[in-house]
């Protein structure tokens, strides 16, 4: 389970596939590789690490970074969650003190004076 704990399943990769460049039929050079890719950066936003810091399972690194980087100046990721906005389940729509802590100094206590 490891290897697949941040991995898309098969129904989340099918809503998103077409979207992505390097599909068959698209302009431009074919990507067999953009499943592992697209993994490779969730992996890195949901385990919290820096890129330098990906496994070697999902290949060097900077490669992926330099993708990564790419596909943001090209608009890519924005059109994948803009698209994928539309049909949101809104399954985290719930956020309380359960999932998020507010900070001691968040309540709106007033600051004492010299405290910055």
């Amino acid at each position: 389970m490891g290897q697949r704990r941040y991995g898309l399943r098969d129904d989340q990769w099918e809503r998103i596939e077409e979207l992505l460049p390097g599909r068959r039929g698209s302009v431009g050079r074919l990507a067999e590789d953009n499943r592992l890719f697209v993994e490779a950066v969730l992996y890195r936003y949901r385990a919290g690490i820096p890129w330098r810091d990906l496994p070697e399972r999902f290949g060097d690194f900077r490669v992926v970074h330099t993708r990564f980087s790419r596909w943001a100046k090209r608009g890519v990721w924005k059109k994948l969650f803009e698209h994928l906005a539309q049909d949101a389940d809104n399954e985290y729509a719930m956020i309380d003190s359960t999932i998020v802590r507010a900070h001691q100094h968040s309540a709106g206590a007033l600051r004492k004076k010299g405290a910055d």
